[in-house]
């Protein structure tokens, strides 16, 4: 089955009591328990990214980053027709050569703010994921996506090519052949074919998605905080490597792991058959 249903509430994340939102202009933003919730809230022009919904962008992550309450953050979009349409084309038309480089610098720099936060970041994809909206939702660690949810990087039918990380983490997730039919064709795929390919994670009935992101949630922030970290870090240097030195870089953070009081609360509660209480230290 590539359908995930949820068919009951997950349990709440462990976690404070829910945190003041945080104002912003095209992006909410809100804490409830460990959960923090990221919405780009431009449903008029499906969500489409400008300028100032990059620097909103950054604001909410580097917020749920430094927020020592937070454990893994959702980010959607508002409404029920897209999660993000893509960039702002107004704004593109205007563009001179030394601007697009600058805008995509500053979209990847974002982007690799989520993609290397130190917390899960889970997309909810809720419906049109193309351009910019498919490369935000590749630099989250986990995307599940409602069953009428599309994606793809039309940037060429425009005379450009993806400029927010789309030629080189879409390679890493779906294999080079596939990236580069999407990417050179510009065309959409469905849900299901997302799936299929690896570009999606879960396909989730609309009315299940915001709860399932959660039950995930809910399920990594059972484990150790630094444990679940350095497990980020691992991988996304890895990648980056060749698999020895990718092999060095684990044990190093196995090591690093090792000596943590989580460790020692981890393993003590294995042997004590106890549900362990982690710290993050």
């Amino acid at each position: 089955m590539t359908t995930v249903a949820v068919t009951q509430s997950p349990a709440v994340v462990p976690g404070t009591s829910p945190a003041p939102a945080l104002t912003l202009a095209n992006v909410l933003y809100e804490r409830r328990c460990a959960i923090a919730y990221v919405t780009v809230n431009r449903p008029r022009v499906l969500n489409a990214l400008n300028a100032p919904t990059w620097l909103d962008l950054r604001t909410a992550f580097e917020n749920a980053q430094n927020d020592p309450a937070v454990r893994g953050v959702i980010l959607t979009g508002a409404g029920d027709k897209a999660f993000i349409a893509g960039a702002d084309i107004s704004g593109l038309a205007r563009a001179t050569a030394v601007d697009a480089e600058r805008s995509s610098r500053f979209g990847q720099q974002v982007l690799d703010l989520i993609e290397n936060l130190g917390k899960p970041v889970i997309a909810a994809i809720n419906g049109f994921a193309l351009g910019g909206g498919c490369e935000t939702a590749m630099a989250c660690t986990i995307r599940i996506a409602v069953e009428h949810a599309k994606f793809g990087q039309p940037e060429v039918k425009l005379g450009l090519l993806p400029g927010g990380g789309g030629t080189q983490r879409l390679p890493r997730l779906v294999g080079k052949g596939r990236a580069l039919q999407l990417i050179l064709s510009g065309g959409m795929i469905g849900a299901q074919e997302a799936y299929r390919i690896g570009l999606v994670n879960e396909v989730v009935p609309a009315s299940d998605l915001i709860s399932r992101a959660e039950a995930i949630l809910s399920e990594i922030a059972a484990n150790a905080p630094i444990a679940v970290k350095y497990a980020l870090d691992a991988v996304n240097n890895g990648v980056e490597t060749s698999q020895n030195e990718g092999l060095v870089l684990e044990a190093s953070y196995f090591g690093l792991c090792a000596g943590t009081e989580d460790k020692r609360e981890g393993t003590s509660a294995f042997l004590e058959k106890r549900a362990p209480h982690f710290a993050g230290r």
